[in-house]
């Protein structure tokens, strides 16, 4: 998990989500491509796609595991 100095935001990164979700970081990133999940945010400097527990929680509905 990152932490965005910024706001003192938590971001998850791709492996991260994979784990939490029970999907591999390739079935998310083919979903993701296909639209079936929304486009994360991507981190300005590496360009890592960071999801929010928000998004999380999204990805989890949409796959029906609330």
């Amino acid at each position: 998990m990152v932490a965005d100095s910024s706001n003192n935001k938590r971001f998850f990164n791709v492996l991260e989500v994979a784990k939490i979700i029970g999907l591999s970081r390739q079935t998310i990133v083919r979903y993701e491509r296909k639209g079936i999940f929304p486009k994360p945010r991507r981190n300005l400097v590496n360009k890592w796609r960071e999801y929010t527990d928000k998004d999380v929680s999204r990805l989890k509905s949409i796959l029906g595991r609330m």
